[in-house]
């Protein structure tokens, strides 16, 4: 019954993932019709990106510590059924006030999901005696691909209101089976005592440059995701549905590569699958920024995804780990900087690009890839601990 009962929560934490993907891809197509829907520019795009980035880090101070609370099975519950009403919301906000408003709730909400459903996660894991991270933030890549790609087509068929509404629609059928089978938190390690009063921020330098590195493969991440369509759109006259393929690639390729993830750390290791995915992902970048051709651009995102698709898994598992620190905290602590990078840092991107263009843009980021393989030694920790099973 027991083991039942945990594959049940493995696949309700699955489609959480699922979902939060889901309404990522869905947004990416969104993105472009903002600027002649309330008149603005890149820039002003930009700043709308960033509102959604505040509200989501903002709220992800305080996820680690509400889950520490009130266990990470309720806070899941609650910010995926807040979570599909988000982009109806952004788009349908009839006003340029309104949708900053709109977006910093769609931020705050994804941001608390994030950690929530990686703490759900965490306790799924320990319960079967085996790593599922990978496979998860798979089922987040999944979620991705189908809701760029059929959103992208629904957008183009039947306009943006009804594609955000029937995106809504269709996770709140998804979530609704899921919430009955998560589990909640089981009993806490020693190593996690005291983790209800722990400071909101920890102190150790060595989980604040595990969440540096998770940041710089987030950003490239945040970058395709809401400018990918932009740069195909402006610089090749790509169409919507043509330009929402870039991210569809993306995801797919990440979802691909995160569900082969586990077996390739157990095999290789998380020090060298970390260095060599990053030297893919620049170079699938570097390609994006160099390629003269829309279809080559196209492809370049998608060997980016192969490249970064496994390295923020292992980031998270070299947090959990991370000696002297509860697994909540350090996925929290990690969480809330690496995500910045695929929901704060890509706001400055409209600024830089319209100053010096996308494909300098996209080199420029490549670099940050390669930054991360020279750091690769500083996850090995994710290796130096096992899931084991509840008793």
């Amino acid at each position: 019954m027991a083991d039942i009962k945990l594959r049940r929560a493995r696949w309700a934490v699955a489609a959480m993932f699922f979902v939060n993907g889901f309404i990522m891809g869905a947004w990416a197509p969104q993105i472009p019709l903002l600027l002649p829907r309330h008149g603005i520019t890149e820039s002003g795009l930009g700043l709308l990106i960033l509102v959604l980035g505040v509200g989501a880090v903002g709220a992800m101070l305080f996820a680690g510590r509400l889950i520490a609370i009130y266990g990470a099975r309720l806070m899941l519950t609650l910010f995926s059924l807040a979570s599909v009403a988000v982009l109806p919301l952004v788009v349908l906000a009839p006003s340029l006030i309104s949708v900053a408003l709109a977006m910093a709730l769609m931020g705050a909400v994804a941001g608390c999901m994030d950690v929530s459903m990686n703490a759900n996660a965490v306790e799924v894991e320990r319960g079967l005696g085996r790593a599922i991270m990978s496979s998860s933030h798979g089922f987040w890549s999944l979620g991705g691909f189908v809701g760029s790609a059929l959103g992208g087509l629904a957008l183009a068929r039947y306009g943006a209101e009804v594609q955000a509404i029937g995106v809504g629609v269709v996770c709140l059928a998804v979530v609704a089976v899921a919430i009955r089978f998560l589990i909640g938190d089981g009993p806490r390690p020693a190593r996690e005592t005291g983790h209800r009063h722990a400071a909101l921020l920890p102190r150790d330098p060595g989980l604040w440059l595990l969440g540096l590195m998770a940041l710089l493969s987030m950003i490239p991440e945040g970058a395709v995701l809401d400018w990918g369509a932009i740069y195909l759109g402006k610089d090749y006259g790509a169409g919507i549905a043509g330009a929402s393929l870039a991210f569809a690639l993306f995801s797919a390729a990440m979802a691909v590569m995160r569900f082969s993830g586990d077996a390739i750390r157990n095999k290789f290791g998380a020090v060298r699958t970390l260095r060599v995915s990053g030297l893919i992902g620049a170079a699938g970048l570097m390609m994006a920024a160099l390629s003269p051709e829309a279809w080559m651009v196209t492809a370049g995102f998608a060997i980016s995804g192969i490249g970064v698709a496994n390295m923020v898994p292992i980031m998270f598992s070299a947090a959990g780990n991370q000696p002297g620190h509860g697994a909540g905290i350090g996925i929290a602590t990690v969480t809330m900087v690496g995500y910045s990078g695929i929901l704060v840092a890509p706001s400055s991107i409209g600024f830089v690009a319209e100053a010096i263009g996308f494909p300098v843009t996209f080199g420029t980021l490549s670099v940050l890839l390669v930054l991360v393989a020279a750091l690769a030694d500083r996850a090995a920790v994710a290796d130096t601990a096992r899931a084991k099973p509840q008793v």
